[in-house]
């Protein structure tokens, strides 16, 4: 299977280089894309000078328009699967071979990374909470469990990809999740541990939690009418 990992990255000079070293050094065979989303500190200093594989965007337009330049680059060079792979050093590599084993012995659109899959970890906090409540709607309104509906750790097939490349309304959100389940194929999940943010800010303070958590309960519920 030829498998990208898309590597959506705004000002993560911090931890870009570890991140994107430990992923080549565990998964060789997998190839990285880091897309710099106009970051005004030195990320895309950090591309040039490790020579990492990547695309650099002028301005900041947000993770959606960010992770889509990646499935076009990767629908044109014929990608199998594309994995979304955060910059902030959470994700581990080593999952990717299980994800992309799932996706294959599954035939399923998606497979998710889950935090919360054996139940030995239960989400906690407003972010909790606010999982919690998303996979009840996404079960109410597709009949699918997913227990970490907010994991930013997901990878795709190739209809998947060729769906991010030329929809306009596609975005890499849990709202997404609830929609490939009912209509695009089967998603599964795989246990994943995380790691702590290895350096740099996270956007998803207490405000922007209740904010992020609001819009995807909304469209979840109005997507399950209008598409």
């Amino acid at each position: 299977m030829k498998i990208l990992a898309v590597v959506p990255a705004y000002n993560e000079e911090e931890c870009l280089e570890g991140t994107v070293s430990s992923l080549q050094n565990t998964c060789p065979e997998v190839d990285c894309l880091i897309v710099n989303d106009g970051s005004k500190d030195s990320t895309w200093d950090v591309v040039r000078r490790n020579g990492f594989n990547g695309a650099c965007l002028p301005i900041n337009t947000g993770l959606t328009s960010a992770f889509k330049t990646g499935m076009k680059y990767a629908l044109r060079h014929d990608y199998d699967a594309v994995v979304q792979f955060d910059a902030d050093g959470q994700h581990l590599p080593a999952y990717i071979p299980v994800m992309a084993h799932e996706l294959e012995e599954q035939g399923a659109a998606m497979v998710i990374a889950s935090r919360y899959l054996d139940g030995t970890v239960k989400p906690s906090g407003a972010r909790g909470a606010g999982s919690r409540l998303i996979t009840f709607l996404i079960k109410l309104t597709t009949g699918a469990k997913i227990t970490d509906p907010t994991s930013g750790m997901r990878m795709y097939n190739r209809e998947m990809i060729r769906l991010f490349s030329t929809a306009f309304d596609l975005a890499p959100e849990p709202d997404m999740v609830a929609l490939v389940a009912r209509r695009y194929g089967k998603v599964v999940e795989i246990q994943a541990t995380m790691q702590e943010r290895q350096g740099g800010e996270s956007y998803l303070k207490l405000g922007n939690v209740i904010k992020y958590m609001s819009r995807t309960c909304l469209s979840i519920l109005m997507s399950r009418f209008l598409r």
